[in-house]
């Protein structure tokens, strides 16, 4: 199993396209950074909005590499799906095209493994990808601008958390947005194995994450209460509750505190069932597949 792990890792890192996410992500980071460093201040306003009128607001301090990081995860993590199923989604109908799904299922190894291996290899692949999104989002940001407290926009309110509580916060985001990706990953991989090119996977993985993500966003009481519940594109951005502090009757945030620990563990096993039955299904397909190039 390790060895055919290796192999399918060295398949995915020898393709050029690999590669063009890495520089795409970093291509975005940058174009973002740059841009709150010559006009960081107007976005700042425009987030607090009417409460600059009502409130003293330090901007200066608020334009500081922990803030910078959380705007670009809430620019990027939405469109990393792309990237994603670029390489998932040619994990298997990439073999076929080149016809050597054959040759590979003829080796002494169970089908079974072959689609494990293949899949533990898309996992760290995605895990690599938001590793290295969080060391230019993060690390870069904290060198371009320094650190300080971050400010949290919210729906009703504008939540302050120190700065000396907010790196376990990123480690536990850049976790549960692995988490959320690899239920991507194991969607392109499903729909992978019904395929003998990598274009179909890549844009229906695509289509589907778009659709699911409109119904996620609709403010339609019916979708609320029968369809949003459902869709793994609703349990995605659950990374955001570990910036939601419990607050004291000040309205202070209190510093290790999560507003809403059980909403994020219960997305959190949304996504690992999603990615449990699309494994599950990709192993059963492909296993009655009659591969016959």
């Amino acid at each position: 199993m390790w060895q055919l792990l290796q192999i399918e890792i060295l398949k995915i890192f020898r393709k050029p396209r690999t590669y063009i996410s890495f520089g795409a992500i970093a291509a975005m980071v940058l174009i973002i950074q740059i841009a709150l460093k010559f006009d960081g201040l107007s976005y700042i306003e425009f987030i607090v909005g009417g409460l600059k009128d009502s409130l003293e607001i330090p901007y200066t301090h608020i334009l500081n590499g922990y803030f910078v990081c959380f705007v670009i995860l809430n620019l990027l993590l939405i469109h990393i799906p792309l990237l994603i199923a670029l390489v998932a989604g040619d994990s298997v109908a990439g073999e076929a095209n080149m016809g050597t799904l054959r040759l590979l299922a003829s080796k002494p190894v169970s089908r079974t493994e072959i689609m494990l291996a293949k899949f533990f290899a898309c996992v760290i692949y995605t895990a690599l990808l938001l590793i290295w999104l969080a060391f230019i989002a993060l690390l870069l940001s904290v060198l371009l601008f320094g650190t300080n407290d971050i400010l949290i926009a919210r729906n009703d309110a504008l939540e302050i958390i120190r700065k000396d509580d907010v790196i376990w916060r990123y480690l536990a985001a850049f976790g549960f947005a692995t988490l959320a990706l690899t239920t991507v990953a194991a969607l392109a991989f499903l729909l992978s194995v019904f395929a003998e090119n990598s274009i179909g996977p890549i844009v229906m993985t695509i289509s589907i994450v778009i659709v699911f993500t409109i119904l996620s966003e609709m403010q339609i009481p019916l979708y609320d209460r029968t369809v949003k519940p459902f869709l793994f594109t609703s349990h995605m951005l659950a990374w955001k509750g570990f910036f939601y502090c419990k607050t004291d009757s000040g309205g202070t945030a209190i510093p290790g505190t999560v507003e809403n620990i059980r909403a994020i563990s219960k997305s959190a096993g949304v996504l690992v069932l999603y990615i449990i039955g699309f494994v599950s299904s990709a192993i059963f397909v492909f296993n009655k597949k009659d591969i016959l190039s």
